[in-house]
C-alpha cells in the first residue's frame, strides 16, 4: 500500500485534480448521483475516507453539522484543506484505511472509489470499522466505478459484497450502470 501512496502523493503533486473530479461529466454526475441518495436531509457527523481534492467533502459540509475526511496522500490532504479553508466544521487529516479510522461515531460515513484500492482482509476491516462507528439509524453510502484498472487490488464490486453481507447494514437504495454502482445502507437501530 505505502506504493500506491506514493502513487496518489505524485499525481496530486502533478495535477490540481488528477481524476479530473471537478471537469469530467461522470465524476460531476456521479457526485450529483450520490449526493441526491442521501436520506437525510441534514447529518450530525460524516466521515468520507479517500478525500482526494475535497470535491464531495465539500457537498457533505453544505448537508452536515461535522465532517471528517481523510486521504493517504500529503498533496491531496494538503489541496482538500485549500479548498476547505474557512470551513471550522471540517477537519482533513492524513491517514489511510483501514488503520487509522477515527475514534468517533459518525451517522454518515461515505466510501467514494476508495474501496478497490484495499486488499480483502483491508476491505474486511475497513467494513467492520464502518459499522462499529456508525451510529444507529446512520447511513453508509458506497460508490465505485465499475470497471478495473492496474492500480486496483480488489474490484467495487466486491467491496459491495462486503456491505450487503453485514447483518446490521439494511440496503435502502441501489443504481448500477456500466460507470458505477452507488449502495446506500443504513444500520440498524
Amino acid at each position: 500500500m505505502s506504493g500506491l501512496i506514493e502513487h496518489f502523493d505524485a499525481l496530486h503533486a502533478a495535477e490540481a485534480d488528477p481524476w479530473q473530479v471537478t471537469t469530467s461529466w461522470y465524476e460531476r454526475r456521479k457526485r450529483a448521483l450520490t449526493m441526491a441518495a442521501l436520506p437525510a436531509e441534514r447529518y450530525r457527523a460524516a466521515f468520507e475516507p479517500g478525500c482526494s481534492i475535497g470535491a464531495v467533502t465539500e457537498l457533505l459540509a453544505e448537508r452536515c453539522d461535522r465532517v471528517t475526511a481523510m486521504d493517504a496522500a500529503a498533496s491531496a490532504v494538503d489541496r482538500s484543506r485549500g479548498r476547505l479553508a474557512g470551513r471550522t466544521h471540517v477537519q482533513v487529516l492524513q491517514g489511510r484505511l483501514p488503520d487509522d479510522w477515527p475514534a468517533d461515531h459518525f451517522d454518515l460515513v461515505v466510501l467514494s472509489e476508495i474501496g478497490y484500492y484495499l486488499a480483502t482482509t483491508d476491505i474486511t476491516t475497513t467494513v467492520e470499522r464502518c459499522c462499529a462507528s456508525l451510529d444507529p439509524g446512520g447511513n453508509l453510502v458506497a460508490v465505485h466505478w465499475s470497471q478495473v484498472a492496474d492500480d486496483f487490488a480488489s474490484s467495487g464490486r466486491e467491496v459491495h459484497e462486503h456491505l450487503r453481507a453485514r447483518p446490521e447494514l439494511t440496503e435502502l437504495a441501489r443504481y448500477e450502470d456500466t460507470d458505477f454502482q452507488l449502495d446506500v445502507f443504513e444500520r440498524a437501530r
